[in-house]
């Protein structure tokens, strides 16, 4: 860790896809700037960093979010982890054997640095075809998480069917949603044990 100004709160990166970054949300918050608003950031200190990069598979997550991390977190304070692998595996023919070593390893070593990971898995698109392999992808990363009692949000299952997500996909290119969809991803993430993670009590 090399930031030297450290508050006496926490920080929390969160590495992933474009979906991390919030690309195709018009009001540019993406589900990371709606969790964070519904996170009480008094007591402690909460700051959030998003560090999304477009069409990254766990390879590549894995191959930077150390480095990524130590430009943001702190000596003296308490520093945590979002992974939201998107489904850039599949593209990258990555398989699935490989996918779960790569998110193990981010875990792994985030657990042997000391710090606490949250995971956020991926969520349907509008390709029929392809919904299947991701669903596969995200059971794959919640056995990961949960081998290693990691939090894990599916944004799987409880989308795939769901008409919102799907109108609002069908509004931009299929794979990243307007507001809608990204509120629909924040609220299964505020109702994913983000508050118990965090130890902060939940917005009224």
């Amino acid at each position: 860790m090399t930031v030297t100004d450290a508050p006496t709160g926490r920080r929390v990166c969160v590495v992933g896809d474009a979906l991390a970054a919030g690309v195709g949300d018009p009001k540019a918050l993406g589900w990371v700037g709606r969790v964070a608003a519904r996170t009480p950031t008094e007591v402690p200190p909460i700051a959030v960093f998003p560090l999304g990069v477009p069409g990254e598979s766990t390879a590549g997550l894995l191959g930077r979010w150390r480095q990524e991390t130590a430009l943001r977190f702190a000596d003296g304070a308490d520093n945590r982890l979002v992974v939201a692998p998107g489904h850039a595996d599949l593209a990258a023919g990555l398989s699935t054997a490989r996918s779960r070593l790569n998110l193990a390893n981010v875990l792994d070593d985030a657990e042997s640095r000391g710090v606490p990971a949250f995971v956020v898995g991926p969520p349907p698109t509008l390709d029929q075809a392809l919904n299947p392999r991701i669903g596969e992808l995200a059971e794959a990363f919640a056995d990961v998480s949960q081998r290693r009692r990691v939090p894990f949000v599916d944004c799987f299952a409880p989308l795939v069917g769901h008409d919102q997500w799907y109108s609002d996909l069908a509004g931009g290119d299929g794979v990243h949603p307007g507001q809608s969809g990204y509120g629909l991803v924040a609220w299964l993430v505020l109702h994913g044990g983000w508050h118990e993670w965090l130890g902060v009590p939940r917005d009224q």
